[in-house]
């Protein structure tokens, strides 16, 4: 796979659950993250006391961040609003030349910045709140 342009990762958010996505205007910087914890089975006859795993068990997640600036009001706004609701939306994020990830999120941090001489700028973090799909492009 060649080398991607790190602005075609997009973010979009379903604001009214409608299955209708909008990417996230003035998004300069994205990271999704995928976790899973691990269920240790470990007890005193493991072959050479190495830890073991029980497999396809433990609890997965996954944290998507944004930064940048707002270009546009309606974005600024409807996140704002999900914040302060606690509300959990439908998001999707395109990878480029990989595929997308869909599933339902929680705002859980929301902080804005302003320089003097600069643009207002914002980051934000999203957590999983249910079961994420994935779909090939």
């Amino acid at each position: 796979m060649a080398a991607q342009s790190g602005k075609d990762l997009l973010l979009k958010l379903d604001e009214a659950g409608t299955g209708s996505f909008l990417t996230m205007a003035g998004l300069r910087a994205r990271t999704l993250s995928f976790n899973a914890r691990a269920v240790d089975v470990t007890h005193s006859l493991s072959p050479g006391r190495w830890q073991e795993l029980l497999e396809g068990a433990g609890v997965k997640s996954a944290a998507l961040s944004g930064s940048g600036v707002f270009t546009d009001s309606a974005a600024d706004a409807a996140v704002r609003q999900l914040f302060f609701a606690g509300a959990i939306r439908p998001w999707r994020i395109v990878i480029p030349d990989f595929g997308e990830v869909e599933g339902r999120f929680q705002i859980t941090a929301l902080q804005y910045d302003g320089n003097h001489e600069r643009e207002l700028a914002f980051e934000m973090a999203l957590q999983s709140a249910g079961e994420l799909t994935f779909s090939a492009l």
